[in-house]
């Protein structure tokens, strides 16, 4: 592990190679898991403000669901996850006419009709941060459902934190990732 700012970032951002393969997967990560996907606390409110443009994306069962259960719950670690519906899949996964699963907030962030992409645990996955006292811990998530983008990773060559560029830099700032990209260089020379 290194450390930039306060940020402990795990070597797996380096050596692990990945690439989303939604051909394969049919973002099924939206789908299965044990709760909803972690959001942070200032989310909540974003999502309040956009839920209204982000309904007409939603069924009539996700919409029911929102207004009966809320979009969010605690979970078992009392923090906030987005609701699910039949307890599987999050209430915000939608899926397109080939039948990979999709965020409604990302399809209505894509048409224009909002300025939030979609919840930064979701952006950043296969990766998540873990709060220690005043760091914060980024670490790879293993998950077999990802199977194929490492594959798909590992043919195209493409660093996890490479793949991750964008939300990286949304959640950490450029001159982070400027950071982290010299960090990933100097360890790679290293080993």
């Amino acid at each position: 592990m290194l450390q930039i700012d306060d940020t402990i970032i795990s070597f797996d951002l380096f050596d692990k190679c990945f690439a989303c393969d939604l051909a394969q997967c049919k973002g099924i990560c939206c789908v299965e898991g044990d709760e909803g996907a972690p959001l942070q606390n200032d989310e909540i409110a974003t999502i309040e403000q956009t839920l209204p443009a982000v309904r007409n994306y939603l069924s009539p069962l996700q919409n029911e669901i929102i207004d009966s259960q809320n979009f969010w719950y605690n979970d078992r670690f009392d923090e906030p996850v987005t609701q699910l519906v039949n307890g599987a899949a999050c209430v915000f996964a939608i899926f397109d006419q080939v039948g990979i699963c999709k965020c409604a907030f990302e399809k209505a962030f894509e048409d224009g009709k909002i300025e939030f992409a979609k919840p930064i645990s979701c952006h950043l996955y296969p990766v998540r941060l873990q709060k220690y006292h005043e760091h914060i811990a980024i670490n790879y998530h293993k998950w077999n459902v990802c199977d194929c983008a490492l594959k798909k990773g590992k043919s195209e060559q493409m660093p996890l934190y490479r793949f991750l560029e964008t939300p990286l830099k949304r959640r950490f700032g450029n001159e982070w990732y400027e950071k982290l990209e010299i960090a990933a260089k100097e360890t790679i020379e290293y080993r």
